[in-house]
């Protein structure tokens, strides 16, 4: 196998591997964005006073600002969570590209070894 084929098959894998910790981000993004949904409409439901966690106290605090700073907070992640999409697929175009470099390279390589 030439230079130019494993340098290429060595980029594929570097790609695979970023595209894993954004699939890894991803799901951690996915994770938070649900608890902050389910913290919004269980604040939103509630009449009652809410608390929040304070490092190892639990504070009384404003209801409204609590459900405006959530709110934000879910926007954020969703923004995130777009921007990683937009990452993932620019990696996979570029991925696929790579794969179909390398099967081209391998087929050229393939005739003339069977000689």
């Amino acid at each position: 196998m030439d230079e130019k084929a494993r340098q290429k098959i060595q980029d594929l894998q570097i790609l695979e591997q970023n595209l894993q910790s954004l699939l890894m981000q991803k799901q951690n993004i996915s994770i938070e964005l649900s608890e902050t949904s389910n913290a919004l409409a269980e604040i939103s439901k509630t009449k009652d006073s809410v608390y929040k966690m304070v490092g190892s106290i639990i504070v009384s605090v404003d209801k409204n600002k609590t459900i405006s700073e959530l709110q934000e907070k879910q926007k954020l992640l969703e923004l995130r969570n777009s921007s990683i999409e937009k990452q993932e697929k620019s990696i996979e175009s570029r991925a696929l590209e790579l794969q179909s470099e390398i099967k081209s390279i391998l087929e050229k390589k393939s005739p003339s070894e069977k000689k």
